[in-house]
Parts: structure tokens; sequence; C-alpha cells
């Protein structure tokens, strides 16, 4: 294999970005609600995170940041990223996330490179807005197909790690599809499943 990508919520770090967000302005569960339906693919993963990106509007940037640079990440990914790489593999990050979180632990872990969103924000506090490589259902998806041509890489030379919905257009081009700790809709379109949140479990598999 040469070109590895994985999710960032949930897969390369221990929780959903958002929902971190969301707990600072008190409305934690109430986002997280709506992420976990997007994650079980129950309602369109755009609307969702337009819907919850528009209630953290007001939110400081600083705070923001803050949050983005403390977050948890997950068990064994700073050691399964270096062995990838030691393999020659291309290891990058898509994440249906924030680039305040993704560009922030790029080095930290250790990846080539992170596509993911960018929340607007205004005289220092959150509009509520959000654009970015990855709005959509099918961005994942589209985004590794370009990858793969810009790399000369197939099918077959990928492995796609990810734990919810819209991780599914991503796996539709990989030989090796990794479901890890994910959800049903994800795992019925698998070739390995890993339910311990550790990441050196794939190591074991490929």
């Amino acid at each position: 294999m040469k070109l590895a990508v994985f999710d960032f919520d949930s897969t390369l770090m221990d929780g959903e970005t958002i929902d971190f967000f969301a707990r600072e302005l008190g409305i934690g569960e109430r986002v997280a609600t709506i992420t976990e339906r997007a994650m079980n693919g129950e309602i369109d993963f755009f609307e969702s995170l337009q819907e919850r990106v528009s209630l953290l509007k007001g939110l400081p940037y600083k705070k923001v940041e803050e949050i983005s640079h403390s977050l948890p990440y997950m068990n064994g990914a700073v050691e399964t990223i270096k062995e990838l790489k030691q393999r020659g593999m291309k290891v990058v990050c898509f994440s249906g996330g924030f680039r305040t979180a993704t560009t922030y632990a790029k080095d930290i872990l250790g990846y080539d490179a992170d596509f993911s969103n960018a929340l607007h924000h205004k005289e220092g506090v959150l509009t509520g807005l959000v654009g970015g490589d990855m709005m959509f259902n099918f961005s994942k998806g589209d985004m590794l197909v370009r990858l793969q041509n810009l790399l000369g890489v197939n099918e077959e030379e990928t492995m796609v790690v990810g734990d919810g919905a819209n991780d599914l257009s991503m796996f539709a081009h990989a030989g090796t599809r990794v479901a890890f700790c994910a959800k049903e809709i994800l795992k019925k379109e698998s070739t390995i499943i890993i339910d311990t949140k550790d990441l050196t479990k794939i190591l074991e598999k490929i």
C-alpha cells in the first residue's frame, strides 16, 4: 500500500471536535445528538454541519483555538502513523471537522497533509458560518480520487480509516477499508473492523 487516509474526529482524535466547542456554550447534548445522527447516516452531513456550526455563533475564536489545541488524540495514533510512513506510505487526514484542529495536529501526529473545513469568524467570534474541503457526504471520496490521480496510486494501494457515515464515500475508492470503533453503516462496507480504541491494532491486520 502507498496511501493511507484517516478520518480525524473519533478516529485520530478521541471525540468530536464540534462537541467540545458546543460544551463551552452549554449546548453539548444538543449538538452531540445532531452529530450522532449524522454519523449514523440518518441525516444529510452538509445540512447537519451547517446546523451545528450555526449553533456555535458567538463563541470566541481564541476559545476555538484553545480547545482545538488541547484535544485528546487516539491511543496509538502517533505510533501507527510513524510505522505506516516507515513502510513508505503517504498518510493524509480527511475531516468533516475543522482546520484549527487538523492542521495543529498534523505535526504532532505526523501525517503529511490535512483536508478539512474552516470556521468563519469576524471581530474575534464565530459567525456561525463554515466552508472548506469536506462539507458534503461525497467530499472524502471526491478528494481521495483526486489525491490518487495526483500521486499515481490505485484503489488496491489505498487504505482508508474512519468511523461514520461521511466516510462511506472514501470507502468506495479503497482496497483496504478499516472501520474503527465505527457505526454499523460503515462496518458493513469495511474489510477490517477494529472495536478497540487503539490504532496500532491496524498494524496487526495489514
